[in-house]
């Protein structure tokens, strides 16, 4: 009995270890993202998600910085690099868990920057499986509000070229204002970013 209490007492006491570490490498590598050493961030990122199989936030934020940074017209020459890394930490997640919404924005983002680094190229064969990403994430959560601006903004920008009148789409930009104010993240580190992009976004609709 005895040996059996000692058992679940280290069990124990190593799961709050590894989470306190997971918090702890989690809390830095948002530290180096702030500062705007982004390489450093997504290089942490990823190794926390190599330590810890059961969480999609690591590799989540792994796909997230080089997304982001594949829109930066500095980084033309390393779209394909950024896109790669982005790519490879998104099928590991939605392998596990091919409905999870904020991997499949991110997701459509990954297309939509490589759309964007080439638009004549990639334009015809990459606008329907971004649609078709962004349909499937707002079917399965119509009121998660990053959800419904990036779909907005992925169809304001293919009206540029189409010259589609973008009045609704404005509204639905308006909406995720709304939105956002309602959502509460699951975790502290869990997905909350978008606001801030949402009302610039409006402005420039107005």
């Amino acid at each position: 009995m005895t040996k059996l209490f000692i058992a679940i007492v280290l069990f124990v006491t190593s799961l709050v270890s590894a989470q306190g570490q997971f918090e702890q490498g989690m809390g830095k590598a948002f530290g180096l993202w702030k500062e705007g050493k982004n390489t450093e961030a997504s290089d942490m990122f990823e190794r926390i998600a190599s330590a810890e199989k059961t969480s999609w936030l690591p590799n989540y934020y792994v796909a997230l910085i080089n997304t982001t940074e594949a829109f930066n017209p500095a980084n033309k020459e390393k779209v394909s690099i950024l896109l790669d890394k982005a790519n490879a930490a998104l099928d590991t997640e939605l392998s596990k868990n091919p409905n999870n919404v904020e991997l499949l924005v991110v997701q459509a983002m990954s297309k939509t920057a490589l759309l964007a680094s080439n638009p004549m190229t990639y334009g015809m064969t990459l606008s329907p499986k971004i649609t078709e990403i962004y349909t499937m994430a707002s079917l399965l959560a119509p009121e998660n509000p990053r959800v419904v601006l990036c779909k907005a903004e992925f169809g304001i920008g293919g009206a540029k070229w189409t010259g589609a009148d973008v009045k609704q789409l404005c509204g639905q930009i308006e909406k995720s204002i709304e939105l956002f104010a309602k959502f509460k993240p699951e975790t502290p580190f869990s997905p909350k970013w978008g606001l801030d992009r949402a009302t610039e976004a409006l402005k420039n609709c107005k």
